[in-house]
């Protein structure tokens, strides 16, 4: 027998399998944190997603999450380029605006 630490994984299929047991009342949050030494927290972020992802999969037409994700990253790149175009102006306009003062 090795003194090496257990490797403890939590693929999505496992979280699911301790998500359900808590949603059908064969464990509370607090027993799966200690029995598996997890935080109560870490249960609770698990517990948002599988809710997020619930309702997802209830609409008439669900989206794939990396749908969802290609979305949210088109949004920010499409802020951040206003953004940096706007940063752009404004520099643009206080370097005419300082020429005009001097």
């Amino acid at each position: 027998m090795t003194n090496e630490p257990e490797i403890k994984r939590w693929s999505a299929k496992r979280k699911a399998d301790l998500i359900k047991q808590i949603y059908r009342g064969q464990t509370t949050i607090p027993e799966a944190a200690r029995q598996y030494d997890l935080t109560q927290a870490e249960i609770e972020r698990w517990l948002d997603d599988a809710e997020s992802g619930m309702e997802n999969a209830l609409k008439a037409n669900p989206k794939n999450v990396a749908e969802q994700y290609e979305k949210q990253i088109q949004d920010l790149q499409s802020a951040y380029g206003e953004a940096m175009l706007e940063n752009r102006f404004l520099k643009k306009l206080r370097s005419h605006l300082d020429q005009d003062e001097n």
